[in-house]
């Protein structure tokens, strides 16, 4: 195997293929990329078993093969070299020497016999849907995912293929966050849990740019292509909580408030709150919310901010950090907040759209 590439042109796939490799493995091979040089160019593969990201780059192929080398020793090397410098690679025997201007490497290799091969299972369904909007579902959801819980269906996001419209949810059983958008989608409705860390990869290599990818579905799994990219992730076998049911209704006068007014109040009422509960009391007071936090120590932070609201002498309260989170998913001036009473959950949409619905649980104070 021997082929010559920019710097810059090797440097970017395998920057992006490197985040699913993980640094502590059981096997050796999964610390390496997988590296496949042929007519066309170079592919290089990472994978933790999970999840899996391929590259493509345009390289001048002198002499094709495979093999597989530690990942972040590459990407280390290429970052350090000179800008616009030309590497020379070249396989000999169980070695892969990396010559860039005056520098020298020698990596040691695996065989990419070794490498697991990606599972070419059946494609069931493909849709093609605009990359800018399932990265903007992606920043409006992704954040509300469970980490680690025992039930494992939380540990990821719905995606749901919905007729001409494709939803996101996700949900740690303590706050929801739902966002939807137009898509041609045809056929019937489907519905995957797509795994946190395949939420994760995917967040890193989809752009906020108005051009379609290719989504596929296949048995237990999903696959995103985009151009020069593709990452396939494992799927959660389980089901999703029945989401609609925990989304309270919209209300008929919600409360509104300015959404930076209010964020910058949690922020400095925050800083008393309890460490360990993250608790805050909103109390509706006329034209105003107050917003109250405490802690063992007796300390008190308390701020007032003007809302438009029809409700009087309501308090309830929340963790300060999920309405923190909900606040930046949305996107006006204003926010509307729909509250029931001490012991429901509160809705917060954008007053002139439901296509990001946040919902945080109360919290007994």
């Amino acid at each position: 195997m021997k082929f010559s590439i920019p710097r810059e042109t090797l440097l970017a796939p395998i920057s992006q293929v490197v985040n699913v490799v993980e640094r502590r493995q059981t096997l050796p091979v999964l610390a390496n990329f997988l590296i496949e040089a042929v007519d066309e160019g170079l592919r290089i593969t990472g994978t933790d078993m999970e999840v899996e990201v391929v590259a493509r780059a345009q390289a001048e192929v002198a002499q094709t093969g495979s093999i597989t080398v530690p990942a972040r020793k590459l990407v280390d090397i290429c970052r350090a070299l000179p800008e616009g410098v030309q590497i020379n690679v070249q396989l000999n025997e169980d070695k892969l020497a990396v010559h860039a201007g005056r520098s020298r490497f020698s990596l040691a290799t695996l065989p990419a016999s070794e490498f697991p091969s990606s599972d070419q299972a059946e494609t069931l369904q493909t849709y093609e849907v605009n990359q800018g909007r399932l990265s903007w579902l992606l920043e409006k959801t992704s954040f509300a995912m469970a980490q680690q819980d025992v039930r494992h269906y939380l540990n990821g996001l719905l995606l749901e293929f919905r007729d001409n419209q494709l939803r996101a949810v996700a949900t740690d059983g303590h706050r929801l966050a739902l966002a939807e958008t137009e898509a041609e989608i045809p056929g019937e409705m489907r519905s995957v849990i797509v795994p946190r860390k395949g939420v994760m990869e995917l967040n890193r290599i989809l752009e906020d740019i108005d051009e379609p990818l290719k989504i596929m579905l296949g048995q237990g799994f999903l696959r995103v292509d985009r151009e020069r990219i593709v990452m396939t992730t494992k799927l959660i076998d389980g089901r999703f909580p029945d989401y609609e049911a925990v989304i309270p209704l919209l209300s008929e006068q919600p409360m509104r408030v300015d959404r930076d007014e209010f964020t910058h109040a949690l922020q400095r009422a925050a800083i008393l709150s309890n460490e360990k509960y993250r608790g805050v009391r909103l109390e509706m007071l006329p034209d105003t919310l107050r917003i109250v936090a405490h802690n063992p120590q007796q300390e008190e932070a308390t701020e007032e901010i003007e809302a438009e609201h029809t409700v009087d002498k309501l308090k309830v309260g929340f963790n300060v950090n999920y309405l923190m989170d909900a606040l930046g998913s949305m996107e006006g001036e204003k926010v509307s907040i729909s509250l029931k009473d001490a012991n429901s959950s509160c809705l917060i949409t954008d007053p002139d759209s439901e296509a990001v619905r946040q919902v945080v649980m109360p919290l007994k104070l």
